[in-house]
Formats: structure tokens, sequence, C-alpha cells
């Protein structure tokens, strides 16, 4: 994730603004902008908590939403432009048509959980919509999944921030770590995996998606 505003902005933005900058912020994220979703969600969570002006509950609820309208604005996003995009100039990354081909058919066997642990990873939490979008992930599906996590996600931060207050950036920041390890070494094994088995899945793909991919 890109941070783009200080903390210190945030605190304020918080207190002129208060829930609409949590809403802007989170759903910005969610549809693929690089900003500090979950930053602010903390920081709004530690000052509901602190002063009192904030319900937590409606904070929550008013993340998940944000989340998960981002989230399907990224789908659609995906959806309508982004495959378009890697048939184009996916040739240029070493992305021949056979490999989206291959990254359509994993989604569609994995992509529930894709789209539902992404929500707690930041750079996966940016891209995982408009990844789904772009490989056709069923919408229902997504939105199951994209709704399970945003949820979860809304209340593991929102209340844990308000509850907590200060404490909780300090237990955060090893968890994010820790996620990113997770994240970057499931990618590594999958990438080995794939490697290793690229031409056998190339064939399944290819059953399952005969013919030229369209847009």
């Amino acid at each position: 994730m890109i941070s783009v505003i200080s903390e210190d902005t945030i605190q304020h933005l918080i207190q002129d603004y208060g829930l609409w900058i949590v809403f802007i912020m989170v759903m910005s994220e969610s549809m693929g902008i690089p900003v500090q979703g979950e930053t602010t969600l903390v920081a709004a969570g530690i000052y509901a908590g602190s002063t009192r002006e904030i319900d937590p509950h409606v904070l929550v609820a008013v993340a998940a939403v944000a989340a998960v309208i981002g989230d399907n604005i990224g789908y659609v996003i995906g959806r309508t432009i982004g495959l378009r995009l890697l048939l184009r100039y996916g040739r240029y990354v070493n992305l021949s048509e056979s490999r989206l081909k291959l990254g359509r058919y994993l989604f569609l066997r994995h992509g529930g959980k894709i789209v539902f642990f992404g929500r707690f990873v930041a750079l996966l939490r940016t891209l995982t919509a408009v990844l789904a979008g772009a490989d056709k992930m069923p919408w229902p599906h997504f939105l199951f999944f994209n709704a399970c996590g945003g949820i979860l996600w809304a209340a593991t931060f929102g209340f844990g921030a308000y509850f907590l207050g200060e404490k909780v950036r300090s237990i955060s920041a090893p968890i994010a770590v820790a996620m990113v390890f997770i994240a970057v070494a499931t990618i590594i094994v999958g990438l080995v995996y794939l490697r290793r088995h690229e031409e056998e899945l190339k064939k399944r793909a290819e059953q399952a998606f005969p013919g030229a991919l369209r847009d």
C-alpha cells in the first residue's frame, strides 16, 4: 500500500468529517486506489474509543459497506476493461493467452479464498477485486466471499481499535507483517507449483475455456 496521507492528517480529517472520510478512504482502497483505508479505520476506531463521538457499531457498518461497494466497483472495472488490457498488453510482461486462461482457471477454482483472505493483506486488498473481475469470477460467488471478508475485516479492526485504543497499533503492525509474510510465502509456493505443473494446468484451463479469450 502506498502511504499518501500522514496519520496526523487522517486524524484531523476524521475530526472534521467523521465517518465520511472513513467511507471514502475504505471504498477508494477497495476499488484499487492505493490509499490508507485500513489506517483510517483504525484511527477512527481509536478516536471513537477516546471521545465517544462515534458509535463503534456504526463505524464498523460504514467500513464494511464501503469495503463491499469499493470492491464491487473494482470488480466492474476489472470485468469491463481488465481483460481487454491484459489481452492487449499482457505479452509485454510474459502473459500469453494460455497463461491468462490459467489465471482464470485458478480464480475459478480458488477465487473465494483469494477474495476472502485478500481483504486482510494490504496489496491484495487493493488488487483482488479488479483481478476477480478481469478473470470473470462469477459475481454472486465474488459478492458472497467479498461481503464475508469485508464484514470480518471491518469488525476486527474497527472494534479492535475502539476497545484497545493506541495499543492496537502495536498489535496490528506485527499482524500486518505476518499476513504479508504468509501471503508472500503462499505466492512463492504457488509459483513453484505452477512452474512444475504449468503445462498440465494449461491443458485443464484450455478444457475449461476452449477457444480464444474475449473481453
